[in-house]
């Protein structure tokens, strides 16, 4: 009875059949004993393992050597390797399932010197032997030593692999991309006739997925089929089409696999990620909602970094959502993905709700999250002092906390801060600076108008300056208008990279700015010349899930009409309030009314304007662009904020912009001239403030836009 309650995996009923016959004082034999040791091993009973040890002692059943290699199985696979041992050095006589077993320990608790000595004190050797030191390496991360034993036994004509051998050292090969030796070993496997099961069809596709042999793996599973295709194997053949760039062989064999786990989706996502190709994944996201598996918190972290990409607030309260709903919020990876995605997509606050209910669960990438996205969005002052109690709290900053940091000192004109948390950086907590940390240095001396400084920073740098650190210097030599030192540093940067137009732009316009009009004519010839094109700016928003893009001088959008209508009523008013258009940052020679109307019409102006007459009172406007913000948008967006009495945040290529005061009465139907519909949004608007100033909290849930409220979701359908 109790073989046959092991066969059918019923071990507890097995126990207790034991058990019963103890009761009945059944009289033990060695048989019963290596069964019943057999199913605590199984359910790591290691409590009832111990009594039935006491029996066996008491019965004189330990000079058994069945018996004693059971009982060494059973404190193996419980977790006591030291009574294991002590089982082991009092077996009078082993044999080699003795010696296996004792192997199989050590290097499971990684005593690999332990393991290997008792392997060579072996004076028989079987498969199993070998095994298990390959395995016991390749689990642990030891691939060359794995590789090593496997060439030795080679050596001896009597053995030959079994498919446990052949997986573990085709994966050791896997980890280490040792292409030509697992090319090797699949010659050795053909030239030998040895069966090719399904684990090791698995292991050879995963091999060569990661080593570069990506057409070899798909020969593989051509040849084989995608039934048998196993998600370790998959993985590993979709991150191969991902490092050459190829997504849809890896598609059409995710669309052939049948009842596809969790893992195979968020591969298939990932790999779309990695690819930039975030609607794809997106999409998928969608589908895996609608008919696949429970996502997991690596499927959420993904797609929560797609959010961030393309800043898409609403995606992201969607899955945040979905998040709650699934329990997944709690996790590390899911709640630093939403800090960095609400961060991105401009609600810091958002973010900072998120990091505040962490609590005890805030590991260094939590802390790093959010110290980045408060010196992103100009909190540098939050960024430092979160810094400050992070080192309180005995938690160890890591290089990209110092860049965040850095970041933070830089923007808020802190040098001589900045001077020593980089001293601190390196003398305390012994982190090599990368081109990262020198660009912050950079930066912040050539911000202050230190530019000498930051040019003999660059000339002692230990690693070549990059583009960045000069592309820094020559940013700041423009904004102090040091002609000589923006020369020097683009000049510098395009012998790095001869085709960066953003350097040309740069130094032409400082030219123009300081009026070497020929100097700039030169520099602009030298483009053409060359076929470098000036980078375009474009801004972007998104109203009702949808993106709406708009350039300079914007004459394609739908509502053209409308938004330059809107545009040049705004720029009347704010001019009232004592807005004064940046004209001399029009680098050309035209008149005056010419150059109000080019920077009436820059494309983050436009799509502020469109977001005015699509959105509702009280909106916040969120405004991306993909280069950085000129002087006269910055300031005529607060003298725009002021009037309609909206928050606006425009992200753009280096960080995020906050505009907000207190409401206006020139509200936006004012602007439009009236109108029922804009009226009774007035009104809704001034009905809000009175069931604050009654004391109704609105404000958590209007912060989430639904999302969360009282820390419940929200039925929001993806």
């Amino acid at each position: 009875m109790i073989v046959g309650y092991n066969h059918m995996g019923r071990f507890g009923s097995a126990i207790r059949m034991f058990v019963d016959m103890i009761w009945d004082r059944v009289p033990l034999t060695q048989f019963t004993v290596t069964n019943i040791l057999s199913s605590c091993a199984a359910i790591e009973a290691l409590g009832i393992g111990r009594n039935i040890h006491s029996f066996v002692v008491k019965f004189g059943l330990s000079s058994y050597v069945s018996v004693a290699n059971s009982l060494l199985n059973m404190y193996a696979k419980s977790g006591d390797p030291v009574t294991a041992k002590v089982v082991f050095d009092g077996m009078r006589s082993k044999d080699i399932l003795s010696w296996n077993a004792m192997i199989s320990l050590h290097m499971q608790c990684g005593h690999f010197d332990h393991a290997v000595y008792q392997f060579e004190q072996m004076t028989e050797r079987n498969i199993v032997s070998w095994n298990a030191i390959i395995a016991g390496y390749n689990q642990h991360g030891h691939d060359a030593e794995a590789l090593v034993v496997f060439s030795n036994m080679l050596n001896d004509a009597s053995l030959k692999p079994d498919t446990f051998t052949l997986a573990s050292v085709l994966a050791a090969c896997a980890n280490l991309e040792k292409l030509e030796f697992g090319k090797q070993i699949h010659a050795h496997i053909i030239r030998n006739n040895y069966n090719t099961s399904i684990e090791v069809g698995n292991a050879l596709i995963s091999m060569y997925s990661k080593s570069g042999g990506v057409e070899n793996a798909r020969k593989i599973l051509v040849d084989s089929g995608t039934s048998d295709l196993n998600i370790i194997a998959f993985t590993a053949l979709l991150d191969g089409y991902v490092k050459l760039g190829d997504i849809n062989p890896a598609r059409k064999i995710f669309d052939s696999l049948r009842n596809c786990d969790v893992i195979a989706w968020t591969a298939m996502i990932v790999g779309y990620v990695h690819n930039g190709l975030h609607n794809d994944a997106l999409e998928l996201f969608r589908s895996m909602i609608r008919e696949g598996p429970k996502p997991n918190n690596y499927t959420l972290a993904a797609i929560l970094s797609v959010s961030s990409s393309l800043a898409f607030l609403d995606h992201g309260k969607q899955i945040h959502a979905s998040a709650l709903r699934s329990g997944e919020v709690s996790l590390v990876s899911v709640s630093n993905g939403l800090i960095t995605m609400y961060a991105k997509s401009g609600c810091i606050s958002a973010a900072k709700r998120v990091f505040s209910l962490m609590q005890g669960n805030r590991y260094t990438v939590s802390w790093t999250s959010m110290i980045i996205a408060l010196a992103q969005h100009g909190l540098g002052g939050e960024a430092i002092e979160l810094f400050e109690k992070m080192l309180a709290l005995g938690v160890k900053p890591d290089q990209i906390t110092y860049v965040g940091v850095l970041s933070a000192c830089t923007h808020m004109g802190l040098v001589e801060q900045g001077r020593s948390y980089y001293n601190l950086m390196r003398n305390v907590h012994k982190i090599e600076p990368t081109g990262s940390h020198y660009a912050c240095m950079v930066d912040m001396f050539g911000r202050a108008g230190l530019l000498q400084e930051a040019f003999k920073f660059i000339e002692t740098m230990p690693i070549e300056p990059d583009v960045i650190a000069w592309g820094s210097l020559l940013s700041s030599s423009k904004v102090h208008k040091n002609v000589d030192m923006a020369k020097i540093a683009a000049d510098r940067l395009l012998l790095i990279e001869p085709d960066n137009s953003g350097a040309y732009t740069a130094l032409a316009n400082l030219y123009s700015a300081c009026g070497k009009w020929e100097d700039a004519a030169k520099i602009r010839k030298s483009m053409k010349d060359r076929g470098v094109k000036k980078e375009q700016g474009f801004s972007w928003v998104q109203i009702q899930h949808k993106v709406h893009v708009f350039g300079a001088e914007d004459g394609l959008h739908p509502q053209k009409d409308a938004i330059y209508k809107m545009m040049e009523k705004i720029w009347k008013e704010i001019k009232k309030m004592g807005f004064v258009p940046d004209t001399e940052s029009v680098l050309h020679d035209l008149e005056e009314e010419v150059k109000e109307q080019i920077l009436r019409h820059h494309s983050e102006k436009l799509a502020i304007a469109f977001g005015l007459i699509s959105t509702a009172e009280n909106t916040t406007l969120r405004i991306m662009k993909n280069l950085r913000v000129c002087n006269d948008c910055h300031s005529a967006i607060k003298f725009m904020s002021k009037l309609v009495g909206r928050e606006i945040i425009v992200r753009d290529a280096t960080r995020f912009h906050h505009f907000k005061n207190e409401l206006s009465s020139f509200s936006i139907f004012i602007l439009e001239g009236g109108g029922f519909e804009k009226i009774r949004h007035y009104v809704w608007h001034f009905s809000l403030l009175i069931l604050d100033a009654l004391g109704v909290d609105l404000h958590k849930e209007l912060d989430f836009n639904g999302i969360i409220a009282n820390g419940n979701s929200k039925n929001y359908q993806l």
